[in-house]
């Protein structure tokens, strides 16, 4: 199936959404819009210690507060991963001594345990 390209909207509502998150003081946010193996469109992907649940619908209920009513863009659909996920650990590792990964694309390769088709990244911490 053809995935969906990802375009200015996409990526602004992303911002908006981080900057929202930042506002409600989620701190240490790793952030993307993601296409994976596991998925065949774009994903938001979160993480965050503060999103570290003992139950996982308890993060999303917790971002779902932050988030609710404040787009001029539709959200993509939203993957909180917690930190200790392979993927997430793998991204850390990869940009660790990297100033500013803001804009940066991946694709074509695996991170962790997760095939990206496509990525477009926003912070990771």
């Amino acid at each position: 199936m053809d995935q969906a390209t990802l375009v200015s909207p996409d990526i602004n509502a992303g911002q908006e959404a981080l900057a929202a998150l930042d506002a409600a003081q989620v701190k240490q946010i790793t952030a993307l819009l993601m296409v994976s193996s596991e998925y065949e469109d774009w994903r938001l992907v979160l993480s965050s210690p503060s999103l570290d649940q003992t139950h996982p619908l308890k993060a999303y209920e917790k971002v779902t507060e932050v988030l609710r009513g404040r787009f001029v863009y539709t959200l993509p659909p939203i993957l909180i991963l917690p930190t200790k996920d392979a993927f997430i650990r793998e991204l850390r590792r990869i940009f660790s001594k990297t100033k500013d990964v803001t804009g940066r694309r991946l694709g074509g390769q695996t991170i962790g345990n997760r095939y990206i088709s496509n990525a477009y990244v926003y912070r990771v911490q």
